[in-house]
């Protein structure tokens, strides 16, 4: 007889995200279009940021930081469900279904802090532009990248390893395209009252925290571009603070609906249509958003391209 807590034997069942209708085999493909077009882009804002000496400002070090925390997002989720759909197996082994959490976890716990940094940096280069290189000093900009790294990995470990210590004797399928802690839960057997009132607790502190920092940091910067009396200063800082707040709602907005939603108020569908936004869609989104709108990485990649490019031409 199977024992009930056996959770190591047995692997888990994704759901997915499509079929293998002409409809859903199309969708399918550019889901994978954009997991490529994301690694590149991103590449190429890291690659960037590490040649042009120009970039080499704490804004862009937190960019750089944020474009290797996507890369390794969408690697985490979409190499995992495309393989299940072209080889038409649904299987995920706990082992790996614990990796998908923990490194899930870590890179959107990673990124709320990422952006709470450039926040920072932007009201700093704002509010009080001559005392930028002291207030947002090279130490400083490696203790809050380290401290954002090591807080989603400790909240993705304990994640992890408390989702993964329940047993699960019912149906082991998750209606999902990947690994995510609260529908997992659902299937165990326990009762999973505490560890759903700590996750909510984590997401309190991994999600409104940041997000507090952030609105305090741009009301100090629109409070001072009021004040500005040149237009011309008013709209080079509107400008740069427009990307950023774009790149903050796009992915503050998809991941306060998952998981700080009432449970009343959820559907699974749904939750698979926002998850694949944030989880596939915002990467690529990041280095559009901030190489469309500023200046100073559209001179760098230009510069890039007559380097190795148009000049062997």
């Amino acid at each position: 007889m199977e024992d009930a807590n056996d959770t190591t034997e047995i692997n888990f069942i994704l759901a997915g995200l499509f079929n293998h209708t002409q409809t859903h085999m199309f969708l399918f493909s550019m889901v994978l279009m954009t997991f490529l077009t994301s690694l590149l882009g991103n590449a190429l804002m890291i690659l960037l940021i590490h040649e042009d000496p120009q970039l080499h400002k704490p804004m862009y070090f937190l960019l750089s930081q944020l474009s290797l925390m996507d890369m390794m997002l969408v690697s985490t989720i979409v190499p995992k469900m495309a393989a299940n759909y072209l080889m038409d197996t649904k299987s995920i082994s706990p082992a790996g279904c614990g990796a998908q959490i923990f490194l899930f976890v870590t890179l959107g716990g990673g990124e709320c802090f990422i952006l709470a940094s450039m926040a920072y940096d932007r009201y700093v280069a704002i509010c009080h532009p001559l005392r930028y290189p002291i207030l947002m000093n090279q130490k400083l900009c490696l203790h809050m990248t380290a401290g954002s790294w090591l807080l989603g990995g400790v909240d993705g470990l304990m994640q992890a390893g408390a989702t993964l210590s329940f047993p699960y004797c019912h149906s082991r399928e998750i209606n999902h395209f990947f690994c995510e802690a609260p529908l997992l839960v659902r299937l165990a057997c326990n009762d999973t009252m505490l560890f759903e009132f700590f996750m909510y607790v984590c997401c309190i502190l991994m999600l409104l925290i940041p997000l507090s920092l952030i609105l305090a940091s741009y009301s100090f910067i629109l409070a001072a571009v009021l004040h500005m009396k040149s237009t011309a200063a008013r709209k080079k800082a509107f400008a740069t603070c427009s990307s950023h707040l774009a790149v903050v709602g796009l992915f503050y907005g998809a991941i306060i609906f998952i998981y700080m939603r009432p449970k009343s108020y959820r559907s699974v569908a749904h939750d698979k249509v926002v998850s694949a936004f944030y989880t596939i869609f915002t990467p690529v989104l990041n280095p559009l958003i901030y190489s469309v709108r500023n200046k100073e990485v559209k001179g760098a990649l230009r510069k890039w391209l007559e380097k190795h490019f148009l000049g062997r031409l």
